[in-house]
């Protein structure tokens, strides 16, 4: 896509967001006119606000009621981090068979809340902005951060890739890091088993679906931008 079918249809995505009504931004090409800009800094300087700008709007039209600012996500996303890792920690001077739900609670409240920040350090740490924490339930119940893509776009892709990968990766981590602890804590064996297993679970998923549609799949498709 040369720079005049990119301006073309920009303008054409402009237009559909000023009025009322749906608007696909796939069908109007705006993700080749991205893919196309991605490829050639010139076109990143001279057009990143204007796609963060149709992005943002789009986001906005159909991100539905729970949508909050991004430091409120992190705040809460951060307290959910801390209780997990208590949880954790005090689990080996619990009597059984709370000692194991604690381990079990704890793993779950850190998966449940490192993904997210994972992708906001990552990202913040090579330059990229985040706008809004967002669910769409039911299709999308798991919350995430909205991307300001002007910044995004204007990282360079490996480190976007990696921004991408960084959430999948802490959290296959942790259940065998908690696993790890509750031998250390003298926990009995079946909840050990439960988080290897969701371990090993985690790390099926990634192998046979998030490289087809989640943050894989994006780390993937930045890769071959770099």
């Amino acid at each position: 896509m040369d720079p005049s079918a990119i301006e073309r249809t920009l303008a054409g995505c402009e237009g559909a967001l000023a009025r009322p009504g749906r608007v696909d931004l796939a069908a109007l090409g705006f993700w080749k006119a991205v893919s196309a800009v991605k490829r050639d800094g010139e076109l990143v300087d001279r057009y990143a606000e204007r796609i963060a700008r149709i992005d943002r709007d789009a986001f906005l039209r159909y991100a539905g009621p729970l949508v909050f600012p991004s430091t409120l996500g992190v705040a809460l996303l951060l307290f959910g981090t801390a209780v997990g890792v208590v949880i954790v920690a005090v689990a080996p001077s619990v009597a059984p068979p709370w000692r194991e739900i604690a381990y079990l609670v704890g793993a779950g409240a850190i998966i449940g809340s490192t993904h997210g920040l994972a992708h906001v350090v990552v990202g913040s740490a090579v330059g990229i902005r985040f706008t809004h924490w967002y669910s769409r339930p039911p299709r999308s119940p798991q919350p995430g951060f909205k991307t300001d893509y002007a910044s995004y776009l204007r990282t360079p892709a490996r480190s976007r890739a990696w921004m991408h990968a960084s959430g999948a990766i802490v959290t296959k981590i942790v259940p065998f890091a908690v696993a790890a602890g509750a031998i250390a804590g003298g926990a009995q064996a079946w909840a050990i088993v439960l988080l290897l297993v969701l371990g090993v679970f985690q790390l099926a998923t990634d192998a046979f679906f998030s490289v087809k549609a989640s943050d894989w799949k994006k780390f993937r498709r930045e890769l071959r931008f770099a």
